[in-house]
């Protein structure tokens, strides 16, 4: 493969953030997706929306409201929309045959849930010898029964960043360090 980067955006659902499910720096986190997939974009690397399918099961039914991404989320007529049917996004989805027909090796991970469908998303992609970034401040969760949402999120950057990996690689960065990376390869190129 080609060194091609994608960005994964997990979840980012209206059923995930409702008045019953707050979610840490929502906002915040939306904002810096929607920067960092115009910087995709601009760079003419895939943007992929994953979606949660929950047919049958009465929640995120396909094409229900809770289904959709969220209002605020800048979604193109280009970017891919791939359903997921269980946390890992590549269980039973067409997410692995699309990276492949797009040549993409290297993930920048962002979303929702960080404890959840994130987490599990890392795990696969990392046995799949992906190389990964996760964006440490493009994914959130909510409040848990042990444990502050913040502090879940923080908890798994650090996870994330002390794994083995295999014949990928695993970092953890956040929205600044990433556009600057990526600034620099551009200028680098150009020069």
């Amino acid at each position: 493969m080609t060194n091609r980067k994608a960005l994964l955006v997990i979840d980012m659902q209206k059923g995930s953030f409702t008045p019953k499910t707050p979610r840490f720096d929502a906002d915040g986190v939306v904002r810096r997706i929607n920067e960092l997939a115009a910087i995709f974009r601009e760079l003419n690397f895939p943007v992929i929306y994953i979606q949660h399918d929950g047919t049958g099961t009465g929640e995120f039914e396909k094409n229900s409201t809770e289904w959709e991404n969220l209002d605020e989320l800048i979604v193109e007529s280009n970017d891919i929309l791939i359903d997921k049917y269980a946390n890992d996004v590549f269980y039973k989805s067409d997410l692995q045959s699309k990276l492949s027909e797009l040549r993409v090796d290297e993930l920048f991970i962002s979303g929702c849930a960080t404890d959840f469908c994130v987490e599990s998303s890392i795990q696969s992609a990392l046995t799949k010898d992906y190389n990964i970034t996760v964006v440490s401040d493009g994914h959130t969760t909510g409040e848990r029964p042990h444990l502050e949402a913040k502090k879940v999120i923080e908890h798994y950057n650090w996870v994330w960043q002390n794994m083995i990996s295999t014949k990928g690689n695993i970092e953890v960065k956040n929205f600044v360090r990433i556009k600057n990376d990526i600034t620099i390869k551009i200028r680098s190129t150009i020069a």
